[in-house]
């Protein structure tokens, strides 16, 4: 059983992210943990994560949506969870795949409204009311509540009502267009690598500044949410753009285009680094889509796609369905994307940017719950 639960937290793990550009909804773990009516189970349990994750998925109907997870210093020792769950906690806060803070206060509350996205809990909020109006907002907190088909996200505040997307906040833009530095030794959030030259050299570990979280404000300075020690600001961040895997109408995969680095897209790119299609692909796709089939490249705020396949790719500008209007890109072929062009590699297997497709399209997505144990998971009622 205890390699079957590591299981599931691996799946876990991998939608998991503190990037600003992927996240889809901010969590404080501490709280998830504790949902015990959903199982019946330990006063604690890190698989329960997985049932919020799974709800979510759901929610927006797309697959591998990531989850933002925010956890107070304490978890890391809470004794509600087994030695092997307090060990996972501190991977992920090591490897900054969660956020961990001494005390939490309204940090979960901060990166939604820095970033604009929805807030998982089951608490009103009342208590920071003042300083966040919104959270009285319609559809701004969502709940992770017991349903016959399993739990659910449903709107804490207001009738049901589904919330437009919000965008960040002006400070939030403002925070992430720049790159900052945590003077603690080896933060994992505010620490990057490169080469003497670089404006980033003296910063202390290897973690792209693209992804960086956004900071804590404290007394109107950024801080590091970790350590609480003043940032300082190092240079503008690289722009980004943030695209989506469509396949047949079904999104299944979110990515982040920079300028420090292009991104290859195929069945399976070499070198593990690309985005890998592969696992959703038919037969026939599979044979025409090359292990590395077309490369993105952002530069001077434009976006540029080469196809390095065997079989070549399309353009179809503005989406159109109109074959007569594809744009056949061939072998080392270059194009400047338009705002609105979409990329196929096959039929119905599209690359395009996220903001061009509302709608996932996929009902019931993957379940990282797939491996738990029956005896370390018992859905209440079902």
């Amino acid at each position: 059983m205890r390699f079957e639960v590591s299981k599931v937290l691996d799946a876990i793990e991998a939608r998991l992210t503190t990037d600003p550009a992927l996240a889809r909804g901010v969590v404080d773990l501490s709280e998830v943990v504790r949902y015990a009516d959903l199982d019946g189970g330990r006063p604690a349990s890190l698989v329960r994560l997985g049932l919020l994750v799974d709800a979510l998925g759901r929610y927006m109907a797309e697959e591998n949506v990531p989850v933002y997870a925010v956890a107070p210093r304490a978890l890391i020792s809470d004794t509600d969870l087994t030695s092997n769950e307090r060990m996972v906690v501190r991977r992920w806060a090591d490897d900054g795949k969660i956020e961990v803070v001494p005390q939490l206060d309204d940090r979960v509350l901060e990166v939604a409204e820095l970033l604009g996205l929805p807030v998982l809990t089951r608490d009103r909020e009342d208590r920071f009311r003042d300083r966040r109006p919104w959270v009285a907002d319609p559809g701004r907190l969502l709940a992770l509540v017991s349903d016959q088909g399993g739990p659910t996200l449903v709107p804490r505040v207001g009738r049901g009502e589904t919330a437009p997307p919000v965008p960040r906040s002006p400070l939030g833009e403002r925070m992430l267009a720049r790159v900052w530095s945590c003077p603690a030794p080896n933060c994992n959030a505010y620490g990057t690598g490169g080469d003497s030259d670089s404006p980033f050299a003296d910063m202390r570990v290897y973690t792209s500044p693209v992804s960086q979280p956004p900071p804590m404000l404290r007394s109107g300075a950024p801080t590091c949410p970790r350590h609480g020690e003043r940032l300082r600001d190092v240079g503008a961040r690289p722009a980004t753009e943030v695209f989506s895997v469509r396949i047949d109408g079904v999104i299944r995969q979110r990515f982040v285009v920079s300028e420090e680095k292009p991104v290859v897209v195929g069945r399976a790119p070499e070198g593990g680094s690309g985005i890998m299609l592969g696992q959703w692909l038919t037969d026939e796709a599979r044979k025409w889509i090359s292990r590395g089939h077309v490369q993105f490249t952002l530069r001077g705020g434009e976006v540029t796609v080469q196809d390095v396949s065997t079989n070549g790719s399309g353009i179809r500008p503005g989406g159109s369905d109109n074959d007569d209007e594809r744009i056949t890109l061939k072998r080392q072929e270059s194009r400047k994307l338009g705002a609105e062009d979409v990329v196929e590699l096959y039929g119905g297997v599209h690359v395009g940017r996220s903001k061009l497709w509302a709608s996932g399209g996929v009902v019931q997505p993957e379940s990282v719950m797939g491996e738990a144990p029956t005896m370390a998971f018992r859905p209440v009622g079902r």
